[in-house]
């Protein structure tokens, strides 16, 4: 065969079903995608104005409404834009996927900007048949001695076109909606709508209903307008009271002045706000504004901590604003929504690619009009751009939240507790931001007061060795130090922390009192970011204040051998137990008769399996089990020791298990039971 070359030819009769059906993923937003088009059409016919191309009528309203039609299972969208002329019509019209905002920027790239411009690829109208079986166009063009077209299309790929009787410049669309949409005619369901894709766009938006009655509002004379359609002129006389004055006698009073009222027909309001807040310069924004607009966008009644106002315009567009909302509760829902418009033009909820995943716990909006958006507008293409976008995102928040450290310590301290579980995931996800808020990162502890991580390292480094015996080390032993140095691995500086201040009450007490400090850590995402601090720095272990007896709540010297043997027995025998960890140890405070340890590996180990449904596994397999300190100099555990045999001996035995445990985490609904039980028998035991 010869070599041939040729060009791809597309069947218009097969790729417009597909246009029509797989288009979009969401049908309803064909809403958007047509008042998109209005809104490009008006701010066209401004920037013409603008070049001296075309002069606006005084009385000139950039508008796009919406008018619903139950009746006729009809839809209207009608703008006040620059309209289209037969041959415009079958150019951007009849062309699939030819695109007017693109050639209108390409044409006037030297007079105008296009950031206002929404769209790019010529498609947006074809959204228009995934909801309709017939779409109407009629539309008069701005130019001079313009002829109105009437143009009709019933979801085939044969249109008709003639003169229309259009007689103000725009464009009018009509949809016939299919029997699967008609839904979209119901003016509460097309308010839903307008309000999810359009609540920013640039341009005034009004929704109405067909053939709805006329509606009225009585006003104060003084607040009427020109464009209002006066009713009726209403009168009211000045209202009086008869009271009692200061002494005693009856006057006639006025309470309410003379007014005079006009009744007018409704105004029609705006569903979108052409102005948003977060299209405004930071220096003339308000706090009250920007609670106001977290309120309205978020239906989120609880005030937010603190926000940042995104504003850049190199080496990319991007506003925006992010809050740090509150959250009351653990048990409250911590997933935020981040909103993405384009141009003021809603896209999607928390797209991935350009908000960094830890940030999707705030609340916000980013408009970016240089995003590379594909096809339908409601996805990136993902490339390196998106990532500087993302990046830039992370820097603004850690740079927000290190300059309010640095310079209003107080603030920051009072917002931590709501605002660590976001911090912490991010340093947990992002090395980057990690490595920013290193420093920032505060830790609370036992009394209250907030530390950072180097605060908390240098409260709990064990004391050095004596100077003068450092001094009078010779040369020899420094370096058989130095040997042993090599193969030991490096000391390890504990921070002691806790994650229920009521149930550990017991061991902070005990800590209170040795002069020691713990740091309570009691989010759920904290055991997470432990594990993240140990790995990033090896020199530090984190354990709870009940993972181990530290030196500073014992006294020197080991309990008696024989006594601890004997104690270990008896308990394994009264609690049923042959296997349980007994350990006897000399304690400081003589009030603490029995508690419980677990170690620091094996709580891990049972967190991650409760993390992973292992429920069905034995924690002991993995050294999980919990050990019973006694205190050998509390008159109870001595009272074991010494009376064996006594018939009181196991009922100690086991009430002083259960209030350890009881210090350590909640007992099991049997075991709550047993315990209350046998507590009502001690107390019976004390009557005799």
């Amino acid at each position: 065969m010869a070599e041939k070359h040729g060009s791809l030819s597309i069947n218009s009769e097969n790729i417009f079903p597909i246009i029509k059906k797989w288009l979009y993923s969401d049908h309803d937003i064909f809403a958007r995608e047509l008042i998109s088009n209005g809104c490009d059409a008006i701010t066209k016919l401004k920037k013409l104005d603008v070049m001296g191309e075309y002069t606006l009528p005084d009385d000139y309203k950039a508008e796009v409404h919406v008018i619903v039609n139950p009746e006729e299972k009809t839809l209207k969208f009608i703008d006040t834009g620059l309209g289209m002329t037969a041959d415009e019509v079958e150019e951007y019209i009849t062309q699939i996927a030819f695109s007017g905002a693109t050639e209108f920027l390409s044409k006037y790239k030297d007079k105008t900007t296009d950031d206002q411009i929404i769209g790019h690829f010529g498609l947006g109208f074809y959204s228009a048949f995934m909801v309709a079986d017939e779409v109407q166009i009629d539309t008069l063009s701005y130019k001079e001695g313009a002829t109105p077209v009437h143009w009709t299309c019933d979801g085939g790929t044969e249109y008709d076109m003639q003169d229309g009787n259009k007689t103000t410049v725009g464009t009018e669309i009509t949809l016939f909606l299919n029997d699967e949409s008609t839904e979209f005619s119901n003016e509460y369901r097309m308010r839903e709508v307008i309000e999810k894709y359009c609540s920013f766009m640039p341009v005034n938006i009004y929704l109405s209903k067909e053939n709805a009655p006329q509606e009225y509002e009585t006003i104060d004379e003084s607040e009427l307008r020109e464009d209002d359609v006066v009713v009726e002129h209403i009168h009211e006389d000045a209202k009086t009271e008869e009271k009692e004055n200061d002494k005693g006698e009856k006057e006639v009073v006025e309470v309410s002045p003379a007014k005079d009222k006009v009744k007018i027909n409704k105004r029609p309001v705006s569903l979108s706000d052409p102005q948003p807040l977060w299209m405004k310069h930071p220096n003339s924004c308000t706090d009250e504004e920007y609670k106001e607009f977290y309120r309205k966008v978020f239906m989120d009644y609880k005030e937010p901590l603190f926000w940042i106002h995104l504003n850049m315009d190199y080496p990319f567009n991007l506003k925006g604003i992010l809050y740090f909302p509150k959250i009351n509760t653990e048990y409250d829902s911590i997933e935020g929504t981040i909103k993405l418009y384009n141009n003021q033009v809603f896209i999607a909820d928390n797209i991935k690619e350009v908000i960094p995943e830890f940030l999707l716990l705030l609340k916000g909006v980013i408009d970016c009009p240089d995003l590379p958006l594909n096809v339908s507008r409601s996805a990136l293409q993902n490339d390196g751009f998106v990532k500087k976008i993302s990046e830039y995102i992370t820097k603004k928040v850690a740079d927000k939240l290190t300059g309010m450290c640095k310079t209003d310590r107080e603030s920051y301290e009072k917002y931590w507790d709501d605002i660590s579980p976001f911090i912490k995931y991010g340093c947990i996800k992002d090395s980057k931001f990690a490595d920013k808020m290193n420093d920032y990162i505060l830790f609370k502890n036992i009394d209250g007061k907030y530390l950072t991580l180097k605060d908390c390292i240098e409260e709990n480094k064990k004391p050095e060795e004596n100077t003068e015996t450092k001094a009078e080390e010779t040369t020899e032993a420094k370096e058989e130090n130095k040997e042993d140095s090599k193969e030991k691995e490096p000391e390890k500086t504990t921070i002691f922390y806790v994650t229920d201040e009521v149930q550990q009450s017991q061991y902070i007490n005990m800590f209170r009192e040795a002069g020691k400090d713990a740091v309570v850590l009691k989010h759920n995402i904290d055991s997470a970011f432990i594990s993240h601090l140990e790995q990033k720095d090896q020199t530090i272990q984190f354990k709870r204040i009940d993972a181990d007896l530290s030196e500073e709540l014992r006294e020197d010297g080991a309990a008696d051998e024989e006594t601890s043997k004997t104690l270990t027995e008896v308990f394994r025998s009264a609690l049923k137990n042959d296997k349980l960890e007994v350990k006897v140890e000399n304690l400081k405070n003589e009030k603490v008769a029995a508690m419980m340890t677990l170690s620091e590996e094996s709580r891990r180990m049972q967190d991650m399996m409760k993390m992973y449904n292992m429920y069905g596994m034995d924690p002991s397999m993995f050294g999980g089990q919990e050990t019973l300190v006694l205190n050998a100099k509390h008159p109870l555990v001595q009272f074991v020791a010494g009376n064996k045999d006594s018939e009181k001996t196991p009922v100690i035995c086991e009430e002083l298990y259960d209030l350890a445990m009881l210090s350590h985490k909640q007992l099991s609904p049997e075991e709550m039971t047993k315990f209350v039980q046998r507590s009502n028998e001690i107390l019976l035991m004390l009557t005799k």
